[in-house]
Order: structure tokens, then sequence, then C-alpha cells
């Protein structure tokens, strides 16, 4: 069974979300569009555009998205079959948090590594 595919991106707690998002903006080049989060669609080598995209988010200090971890950064991993995934690392002892959801934007669960460190997988919608 394969397992994690590939790194959906960072999401960062910030004192000023905005303000990080203008620094990141004016020094980095990356446009956020009005938001606190932005993506980058994934494309083959041909330029053509193929399902799921990698993503740079920022949160509130005081956010509970990262709950229970206490960390300022959580990641985000993609996977192939969200749910079988999660019921093998049940199996295997891995802490699950929270119920996995099935959104528009694809399937989300939610565990926590041995520091504490809360990781989201996400299955991109098909």
């Amino acid at each position: 069974m394969e397992r994690v595919i590939g790194l959906g991106g960072p999401f960062i707690k910030a004192n000023d979300p905005k303000a990080m998002v203008a620094w990141y903006e004016k020094h980095l080049g990356i446009s956020f569009n009005g938001t606190v989060y932005t993506s980058w669609e994934f494309a083959n080598e041909d330029g053509s555009k193929r399902t799921g995209s990698n993503v740079l988010s920022f949160f509130k200090q005081d956010s509970d998205y990262f709950a229970p971890s206490e960390k300022k950064v959580m990641l985000n991993f993609i996977v192939k079959d969200l749910f079988a995934l999660l019921e093998v690392l049940k199996s295997e002892g891995v802490q699950l948090v929270g119920d996995p959801m099935d959104e528009e934007y694809g399937k989300f669960g939610w565990i926590l590594d041995p520091e504490g460190n809360k990781i989201e997988l996400w299955e991109p919608p098909q």
C-alpha cells in the first residue's frame, strides 16, 4: 500500500498572518490574492495540469486547528487512499486525531508523530 505520495505543504502559526503574507509577497514574490494561503497547481512535465497542489498557509497563533499539538508548524502530506491508510496507521499504534473529513477539496485525516507534531493527511479529489 502506498502511504505518503507527496508534500501538500506547510501550515505556519504567526503572530500576524497578514503581515507574514505581505512579507512573503514583497520579498519572495508569492501571491496570496488577499488571503492567508496560496497554492501551486500540480503540472506534468509537458505543462498539462494534474489533480492536486502544494499549499502554503498562515494561521493565527491562537488557532486551534493544530490542536492538540502545541507546535507552530503542521505539515500536510498527500496520500492516495486516506481511509485505508488511517486504518493501517491505527493498527500500528499511531495516534489519530479527530474524525476524518470528506470535503469538496479532498479527504482529510490527522495524526500525531512521536513528538506531538500534528500531521494532516490529504487525499485530493479525483
